[in-house]
C-alpha cells in the first residue's frame, strides 16, 4: 500500500487497543498495525458532560486543523468532540484527544514512540490528498459474545447504534459515510432518487436508503450476530460489571512493564507481544488503573472474543512454575541407598557393624552367592555383633581368601580390645594376623 494512502483508526476501550487501517491497492482498507493503548480513563460508555473523565465513543472526523505537533503531551490530534451527534444530545466537553505521554483525563493516551508513528501516518495521508480520516471509538469489539457480556448495561441501545456502523465497515472494508438525524447516527445513506440529502441532527430524518448489496450483507451479519447473542444469553454467559471504579484501562503489555522486576524475570516467559507494534517507554508519572495489581500477580484485563484481540496473548508475565518444579525434583535424587555413608565405612573398617549397617551391603548384585551363605550367620550378628563383623574385615583386603573363613573364627578376642600391638611399618605387619 502507498505510504500516503488514506487511513482509518478504530479504538477499543475494553481491549485497550488502537488499530490503524490503510487503503491498499484494491481500494479496500486493510489492517496496518494494532497498537496497545497505554491509558484511557473513565468507564465503558459515552462521554456525557465535561469533567466526567469519560473518553468519547462514536464516530469522529480528523482534519489537518485538529493535528497538534506542539502538544504538551508530545504529539496529539483532537477528536473534535463534541460532534454533531454529541451536540444533538447535549453532551459537553472539549480538548479530548489521542496523544502521547501515557496520561489520560478523558483521552486515549499512547506512548510517545507510538504517537510519533500514528501522527506520521495521519500526516502522510493528508499529503496524499485525504481530506480527513475517520476515528471509530468503541467500548469493545462489537462481537456477539461481547454484546452478550454487556447485555445489562444501560448503554446497550447506544452501543447497538454504534454496532451498525461497526458492521458497515466489517462487511465493506470501506469508511462508512456518517450522518446524524433524530439524535442518532445514520450510515451510508443514499437518496432514493439520486438527489441530495439534508440531515439535521435534531430533526426528522429525510427519506433515504442503503445500497441494496450492502444492506443485504448487513442484514445477514446482524441475523447471525443476533442468533449467537441469543445462544450466549440462553447459556447465561456471565455479564460484565456496569461500573468497575477502576478509572479506565491499560493494555496488559504496559501492566507487565510496571510490575517489579525480579531475578528470574524473562528467563522462562516474555512480555506480551503485539504484532508489528513497539509499545515504547512508559513515563515515570504514569498512573495505572485502580484495579491493576502490580504485586506478584496482575489483575486480568477483560478482552473480546478469543482470537480477535492480542490482549489475551499477553495477559501478564506470571512467575514461571518451572522454578518451583526444579526445587521440587532436586531432593528426589537419593538413587543410591546401597552406598554406605562415610560413618558406615569407618565402622566397617573398625569392625563395628550393626544389623542396620549390614543390611544395605548384604545383597549387592555381584556377591549374591556370598549373600546366600549369610542367613545362618545373621542370628549371630544380632546376638554377638562383634565377632560377625570381624569376618568381613578380615576378608576385605583380599576377597579371594573367602575359603579361609575358619581361620578368622579364632579372632573374636581381638574384637574385645585385646589386640596385640603390631608394628605399622608395612602392609604385612598390619594385616598378617588376618591371614
Amino acid at each position: 500500500m502507498p505510504i500516503d494512502s488514506p487511513i482509518l483508526v478504530r479504538i477499543f476501550k475494553e481491549e485497550a487497543e488502537l488499530e490503524v487501517w490503510k487503503k491498499d491497492s484494491t481500494g479496500n482498507f486493510a489492517l496496518l498495525k494494532t497498537y496497545p493503548i497505554c491509558r484511557w480513563s473513565g468507564e465503558l460508555g459515552p462521554k456525557v458532560k465535561e469533567g466526567d473523565r469519560q473518553a468519547p465513543e462514536g464516530f469522529y472526523q480528523i482534519t489537518p486543523g485538529l493535528m497538534n505537533p506542539n502538544s504538551n503531551y508530545y504529539l496529539a490530534f483532537n477528536l473534535g468532540f463534541p460532534n454533531a451527534y454529541d451536540r444533538a444530545n447535549d453532551r459537553t466537553g472539549a480538548f479530548l484527544m489521542v496523544h502521547g505521554d501515557c496520561s489520560s483525563r478523558g483521552c486515549y493516551a499512547m506512548t510517545d514512540e507510538q504517537m510519533g508513528e500514528i501522527f506520521a501516518l495521519g500526516r502522510d495521508s493528508f499529503q496524499g490528498g485525504q481530506k480527513s480520516f475517520q476515528v471509530q471509538a468503541y467500548p469493545f469489539r462489537m462481537t456477539a459474545l461481547n454484546m452478550a457480556r454487556h447485555r445489562n448495561s444501560p448503554h446497550m441501545a447506544f452501543w447497538r447504534m454504534l454496532k451498525l456502523g461497526y458492521d458497515h465497515f466489517e462487511v465493506t472494508r470501506q469508511e462508512p459515510k456518517v450522518d446524524v438525524c433524530e439524535k442518532h447516527y445514520v450510515f451510508n445513506a443514499q437518496s432514493p432518487n439520486g438527489g441530495s440529502l439534508n440531515f439535521s441532527p435534531r430533526n426528522r430524518c429525510p427519506a433515504y436508503q442503503v445500497d441494496p448489496q450492502v444492506a443485504s450483507l448487513i442484514q445477514q451479519k446482524q441475523a447471525d450476530d443476533d442468533q449467537q447473542f441469543a445462544a450466549y444469553a440462553a447459556r447465561n454467559v456471565p455479564t460484565a460489571p456496569i461500573r468497575t471504579g477502576a478509572d479506565g484501562g491499560m493494555h496488559p503489555t504496559f501492566v507487565a512493564k510496571l510490575k517489579p522486576k525480579r531475578l528470574l524475570d524473562g528467563l522462562f516467559t516474555s512480555e506480551p507481544k503485539i504484532a508489528g507494534a513497539q509499545p515504547g517507554t512508559i513515563p515515570a508519572h504514569v498512573n495505572p488503573p485502580k484495579n491493576i495489581d502490580l504485586g506478584d500477580t496482575v489483575a486480568s484485563v477483560p478482552t473480546g472474543d478469543a482470537g480477535q484481540s492480542y490482549a489475551q496473548d499477553q495477559s501478564s508475565a506470571p512467575e514461571p512454575p518451572a522454578v518451583t518444579r526444579v526445587a521440587a525434583t532436586a531432593p528426589a535424587a537419593p538413587a543410591r541407598p546401597s552406598q554406605p555413608t562415610a560413618l558406615q565405612r569407618v565402622e566397617q573398617f573398625l569392625g563395628f557393624r550393626t544389623a542396620s549397617a549390614t543390611a544395605p551391603q548384604a545383597a549387592p548384585p555381584p556377591t549374591k552367592p556370598a549373600a546366600a551363605a549369610l542367613p545362618p550367620a545373621r542370628p549371630v550378628v544380632e546376638t554377638r555383633p562383634k565377632p560377625a563383623p570381624q569376618k568381613q574385615v578380615a576378608r576385605a583386603p583380599e576377597p579371594a581368601a573367602a575359603s579361609s573363613a575358619p581361620t578368622v573364627a579364632a579372632t573374636p578376642a581381638v574384637m574385645n580390645g585385646a589386640v596385640t600391638p603390631m608394628p605399622t611399618s608395612s602392609f604385612d605387619a598390619r594385616w598378617g594376623g588376618g591371614r
